[in-house]
């Protein structure tokens, strides 16, 4: 395997070239594919009542929850321990969850971690995480782009410590990856070009950079085999044009939007070395959320997912 530095100096997964992907296309390709929801989509059930939420998405036949709520070392009020129990009682794995990685979980003088995110870290595997995600990336990171390539060896090293414990580290997109340059180049490009593929997988939200232009099977054209979870996400226009994100739109039950999600996920499991599809819906169009989640998981079991 390549040293990081080597990595780096690259500069381009184009340089590295296909053949750093083929086994681990062939490999994900022949694995199995997993589909999940993500809890923000039913953010306000669970944190009334965590416990009896995680038992109608059991009923609905979802096997596999991805959190969306960590603070001062509890799941939704749970700790790591008492969680993964919860979780075990229902059939329920949850083998990725959302925590930002900030500045504030850097020590810089010391070159290490804070001790607050090595717990993070910890907890992610006491739940029994593959992935620890994090879904954003603060602004201070985004004003140039050394700043930006110094912070993906942080991720790097983040990839690192998640090994140690058995997992990897990745990041979740929004909208301003595909839409903001610096230098001329794409903050998602610089993203995918320094950080080591070994250690840190991308989570593509296929919904999120939809009203910036962005069509999800050019990005999984452009980086084969990067994308090892995707939030599987529909898009509608908002009413008034007040959207979750830049352009007006916001999601809705899979296959009643305009995202061609069907033709997304099928691609991605073939090329783009998705195991995980992640259900996330964040607006409902007048619907109960966990009436919406039901259909979406109906969806995908009808694509056969």
């Amino acid at each position: 395997m390549k040293s990081r530095r080597s990595f780096l100096k690259s500069g381009s997964l184009a340089v590295a070239g296909t053949a750093l992907f083929s086994k681990q296309l062939f490999a994900a390709a022949n694995a199995k594919h997993i589909t999940g929801l993500q809890l923000y989509s039913v953010r306000a059930e669970m944190m009334k009542d965590a416990a009896g939420t995680l038992k109608a998405l059991s009923a609905m036949g979802y096997k596999y929850v991805e959190h969306a709520n960590y603070m001062g070392r509890k799941f939704y009020k749970y700790s790591a321990t008492d969680f993964k129990k919860l979780l075990d009682d229902l059939g329920l794995k949850m083998p990725s969850g959302h925590t930002v990685l900030s500045k504030r979980h850097w020590d810089t003088a010391k070159n290490d971690f804070t001790d607050d995110w090595k717990y993070t870290v910890e907890d992610a595997a006491t739940v029994g995480q593959e992935y620890v995600i994090s879904p954003w990336l603060e602004d201070e990171y985004r004003k140039t782009s050394d700043a930006l390539k110094a912070y993906m060896e942080v991720f790097n090293k983040c990839g690192e410590l998640c090994k140690s414990h058995g997992m990897k580290y990745g990041y979740h997109n929004h909208d301003f990856e595909f839409r903001d340059k610096l230098d001329g180049v794409l903050i998602y490009d610089i993203i995918l070009n320094y950080t080591n593929p070994d250690l840190v997988i991308q989570q593509f939200d296929i919904g999120n950079p939809f009203g910036v232009g962005c069509n999800p099977l050019d990005v999984l054209k452009k980086y084969p085999g990067r994308f090892a979870s995707m939030h599987v996400k529909d898009e509608i226009k908002a009413a008034g044009d007040k959207g979750e994100m830049e352009g007006g739109y916001e999601s809705a039950v899979l296959g009643k939007g305009v995202v061609g999600v069907k033709e997304v996920v099928d691609y991605a499991k073939k090329h783009g070395g998705t195991r995980h599809f992640i259900i996330e819906q964040e607006s409902y169009q007048g619907q109960a959320p966990l009436d919406s989640v039901k259909e979406d998981v109906q969806v995908m079991k009808g694509w056969g997912y």
